[in-house]
């Protein structure tokens, strides 16, 4: 690696992208004019100085007023030679060099100091920039918000989680970059870094109609300068499901309607609710993941797939995914092709691989038939062997895990050139 690849690693982290940030805040603001007046004043004093000590001591030459101007400037700083002058009036000449140079650097210091305070009091009120790159952008708080935020912060594949909310303080605690602002602003969205996160999810910050409408604001907003992030929304009105999904939303959630699902099932099998939340909260020995399948399983069938994977990773196999389609409970004759990946429950990723949600490639946009949602705020059931409504969406390089009061009534899109695909529904776990 040479010196230049070292020097870029070496700036580009997260708190050199920070300070860098501030830095071109504070230079728009900054009145160049006074600090090239002190700088100027500066060396015209120490200058001036050098000029009268040489004039009274020194011999008159070059030398002799070079060597008076290094002792004017080593004095400025504190470490000056007192024996260098020997005369009442270099004594004289000494003390007012000390007075009026030491009160101008004192200045130019002062403001240094009050950049570097302003620096740590925006970044404490959450008036700073993120700097991450590969994180995860929380857009509004709410209790959903708190408990996703703690789901991630436990999780074994650490991922950056930055926070836009209007509150005066950081209401996700430490371990989470909080911006102040609103999610629907552009220049809020930006020191989030946006444009470098791997998906955004967005949060209703009440329950109330005005909340959606505000979200779709938000959606569309970090679609235009970032249409490659993947979004995921909560919503409190599924009867509102159809304008996200033409702010091209790539998942939809509706607490609502999983909630009454999963009531509806566990009634008509008792134990269903806690076994649900137990794999989607990380409980005992369980965990969903979307990872990679390695290379060698191209061509197996499901079966023998489903039995590597439990006897070398101690991992279930629930779904297979192909593309933007997820199999689940795929017929025996299905086979594993280039690209597929796997939604498994496993305690951990071990040597697993996390999948990486690339965009995807398509060479046009086929949009498909959307679901109705029924004025009541449910989904009706999808059809015999279509795609079931997915429970929730899929995070990038993130286990899948779920909150089990999350439902989905949304669709999943390919991005293509900045845009995305509209895709059919398909069966996906994923963390909401």
């Amino acid at each position: 690696m040479g010196f230049r690849s070292r020097f870029a690693a070496l700036v580009d982290v997260p708190l050199m992208r920070r300070v860098a940030w501030h830095v071109n805040r504070i230079r728009g603001g900054l009145d160049r004019r006074f600090f090239i007046s002190l700088t100027v004043g500066l060396f015209v004093v120490v200058g001036v100085a050098a000029l009268a000590i040489t004039l009274v001591e020194k011999p008159w030459t070059l030398e002799s007023f070079g060597d008076s101007f290094y002792w004017g400037l080593t004095t400025i700083f504190g470490q000056g030679n007192s024996s260098f002058v020997t005369s009442p009036a270099g004594w004289a000449i000494s003390w007012l060099l000390i007075l009026f140079g030491v009160a101008i650097l004192g200045t130019i210091t002062g403001a240094l100091v009050a950049a570097v305070i302003d620096f740590l009091l925006k970044e404490g009120q959450g008036m700073g920039a993120a700097g991450y790159r590969g994180h995860i952008v929380v857009c509004g708080w709410n209790s959903t918000a708190r408990d996703i935020i703690a789901e991630l912060k436990g999780d074994e594949y650490r991922t950056k989680v930055v926070l836009i909310h209007s509150a005066d303080r950081n209401p996700a605690g430490d371990g989470v970059y909080y911006v102040k602002g609103d999610p629907s602003e552009p220049n809020d969205l930006h020191r989030a870094g946006i444009a470098d996160a791997a998906a955004a999810i967005v949060f209703p910050t009440d329950d109330t109609n005005d909340a959606d409408m505000r979200n779709i604001l938000v959606v569309m907003a970090i679609e235009t300068i970032a249409p490659e992030v993947r979004t995921v929304v909560e919503i409190n009105n599924a009867r509102h499901a159809v304008h996200f999904r033409r702010a091209h939303a790539d998942e939809i959630l509706v607490t609502s309607v999983l909630a009454s699902h999963l009531l509806a099932r566990s009634a008509l099998y008792p134990g269903l609710t806690e076994l649900v939340t137990d794999i989607v909260s990380g409980g005992k020995g369980s965990e969903l993941y979307r990872v990679e399948l390695p290379a060698e399983f191209l061509g197996m069938s499901v079966n023998d797939v489903s039995t590597r994977l439990r006897l070398e990773h101690r991992a279930t196999l629930l779904s297979i995914g192909r593309g933007e389609e997820m199999y689940t409970n795929p017929p025996a004759d299905f086979r594993v092709e280039a690209s597929d990946h796997a939604l498994v429950v496993a305690e951990s990723l071990g040597t697993l691989a996390p999948l990486k949600m690339a965009p995807t490639a398509l060479a046009a946009e086929i949009p498909t038939a959307s679901p109705t949602v029924s004025a009541a705020g449910s989904a009706p059931p999808a059809a015999p062997n279509s795609p079931a409504v997915a429970p929730a969406g899929t995070a990038p390089l993130e286990p899948a895990a779920v909150s089990a009061t999350n439902g989905t009534v949304g669709t999943n899109h390919a991005k293509v050139n900045g845009k995305k695909a509209g895709t059919k529904k398909v069966k996906r776990a994923a963390r909401a």
